[in-house]
């Protein structure tokens, strides 16, 4: 074998390997083990000399360069591991090309970093002696059409195999790369999402830095989108924890490719509106806008913006904007129409709890369904309680307004829940308390259902992009519950309780105040439903007060402008 480097094809990789190299003078592709007699039969110990230090690292640094990873392997004192690791670093890491090069010691010349041939040794067990050899690494890659190298030191132990005699290079993951420990290894994986731009329905790109409440959602969207469309992930080197978790990146070997734009349903305008408007009311504020006839969501805001959606996510007692559903179950008895008497008490008893209006309000037999709707009387929808069967408002919120239901909108999403009940839980669901857990993104969808009398699923991005299922409420409003309940919302918007903030609106507008009572809170929780046109929307402001005053503020802004 002549001295110097050469290139070799091994298993169609192009490898460098590591030419002759002389330690201590000692040319490292001659020599060999011997007994204590010289003879070839008996097992070698004491300390390595630098020739065998040499010869057993310069032999495995070669095999591994040249791609004979079986052959390096063989000469650890662990072919197992070492095979594994080495033929990863390969294949699974997509390398092209190796140069191993022993690195100079002081004075110019190539040798083990302690002190072979003096007697130095590091013990691994009884008649075992080492010596560290350092050497460079130099790896090229190809992935994705891009190409990539990575340079780096490392060193790798020499000891006396305890059975045979013969030096061989200690296995361990740090041969490999420094930065690893022992039961770490390296893996080639993305980086993160593939690169996207979503765009809003007119094809405008949607960024984090124009509307952060959205920020979030994007990184969603990209997580979920970017592949199918065509994106292509970034993707590195990194260690692989004994656990199986990820650690550090140490080398990138491809930087990710964007794919088609993303459409969403997003409506930029009304986006933009939405981050300006929830900054005005509370620190907590959240809201969501929903296209009626379609389910598209329009817009989704929180505010601080960046953090947890609690507009898709959140869980909240809705309040008295819930008697949109109880309202829907009474009227869809056929008892009832908007204009029947229907008593205000001051409070009322059921289930052994007492219940009372929010201001107190008393309008004892003056009041109707609709007169009790738009005032937001407590004490006249829990009486219903009487009249409708348990689980009745609870089924209406699930087989009409969709809530509990699986949503697939493209995102993570919490679609509401409404369970069952009797007693005085029955009376606290009429109002929106108890156990009913919502957010803005299902009660702008339960406003839009009530605008359009069908439940349209709410999605950020159309279901034509992944086909997926989108839920399906069992039954629909009958059109003159659904004309019902419309005029209720518009006499609640005009002349009702929502009236101080949107009824300055034009068109055609309804609305639905809520005041949510939370145990340990010293204030309610503002709720605000509503829809103008084609547009429904909800906003929510924890701990602050009455819907109008703080939530209706938000909802308005933003209806405004559509």
């Amino acid at each position: 074998m002549q001295r110097g480097t050469r290139s070799a094809v091994i298993g169609g990789l192009i490898a460098v390997v590591v030419g002759g190299v002389a330690y201590g003078g000692y040319d490292l592709y001659h020599g060999g083990l011997t007994g204590h007699d010289g003879s070839d039969n008996k097992v070698a110990t004491g300390p390595l000399s630098a020739t065998e230090v040499g010869s057993a690292a310069n032999g495995f640094l070669t095999a591994w360069a040249a791609g004979d990873t079986a052959k390096a392997a063989a000469l650890t004192d662990n072919p197992s591991q070492a095979s594994a690791a080495l033929s990863s670093f390969r294949t699974n890491l997509h390398a092209t090309a190796l140069t191993l090069t022993p690195k100079q010691a002081q004075g110019g010349s190539t040798a083990p970093q302690s002190g072979a041939g003096t007697g130095a040794s590091t013990g691994t067990g009884t008649g075992a002696v080492s010596d560290s050899v350092p050497f460079s690494a130099k790896a090229t890659f190809a992935y994705a059409g891009q190409q990539s190298s990575w340079a780096y030191d490392s060193a790798l132990t020499v000891v006396r195999d305890t059975t045979t005699g013969k030096p061989v290079v200690k296995w361990a993951p740090s041969v490999v790369n420094p930065r690893l420990a022992a039961g770490q290894s390296l893996e080639a994986a993305p980086t993160g999402a593939a690169p996207m731009t979503a765009v809003d329905r007119t094809g405008k790109p949607l960024s984090a830095t124009a509307f952060p409440s959205l920020s979030g959602i994007l990184q969603q969207l990209a997580a979920r989108y970017g592949t199918k469309v065509h994106g292509t992930p970034g993707m590195a080197v990194r260690v692989r924890e004994a656990n199986g978790t990820a650690g550090p990146v140490l080398h990138t070997l491809s930087q990710g490719k964007a794919g088609s734009p993303l459409p969403t349903t997003i409506d930029s305008r009304l986006q933009a509106e939405a981050e300006k408007a929830i900054k005005t009311e509370g620190p907590d504020a959240s809201f969501v806008a929903v296209q009626p006839s379609t389910g598209d969501i329009l817009a989704v805001a929180d505010n601080p913006a960046y953090g947890y959606d609690k507009a898709m996510l959140g869980q909240y007692a809705s309040g008295s904007t819930f008697k949109v559903i109880t309202a829907s179950t009474l009227l869809s008895t056929g008892k009832y129409t908007p204009t029947s008497k229907l008593a205000c008490p001051k409070t009322i008893t059921y289930g052994g709890r007492s219940f009372h209006n929010v201001e107190g309000e008393n309008f004892a037999n003056a009041t109707t369904v609709a007169t009790d709707f738009a005032a937001s009387c407590n004490t006249a929808f829990i009486s219903t309680a009487n009249v409708l069967p348990d689980g009745a408002v609870e089924s209406e919120a699930k087989d009409v307004f969709g809530l509990g239901l699986t949503w697939n909108t493209g995102v993570s999403s919490w679609d509401g829940k409404v369970p069952a009940g009797s007693g005085s839980l029955k009376a606290s669901t009429y109002i929106g308390q108890g156990e009913v857990q919502v957010n803005p993104l299902n009660m702008a969808s339960v406003a839009a259902t009530a605008k359009s009398g069908v439940f349209r699923q709410p999605v950020i991005v159309p279901d034509s992009i992944d086909h997926r299922q989108l839920a399906q409420a069992p039954r629909q409003l009958g059109s003159t519950v659904s004309a019902e309940i419309r005029s209720m919302m518009v006499l609640t918007a005009r002349e009702g309780t929502a009236e101080p903030t949107i009824g300055s609106l034009s068109g055609d507008v309804g609305a639905k105040t809520g005041t949510a009572e939370v145990d340990g809170q010293t204030k309610p929780n503002s709720w605000f439903v509503a829809y103008r046109g084609d547009v429904a929307a909800a906003a929510v402001v924890p701990n602050t007060g009455e819907g109008y005053k703080y939530a209706g503020k938000i909802v308005t802004a933003v209806l405004s402008v559509g």
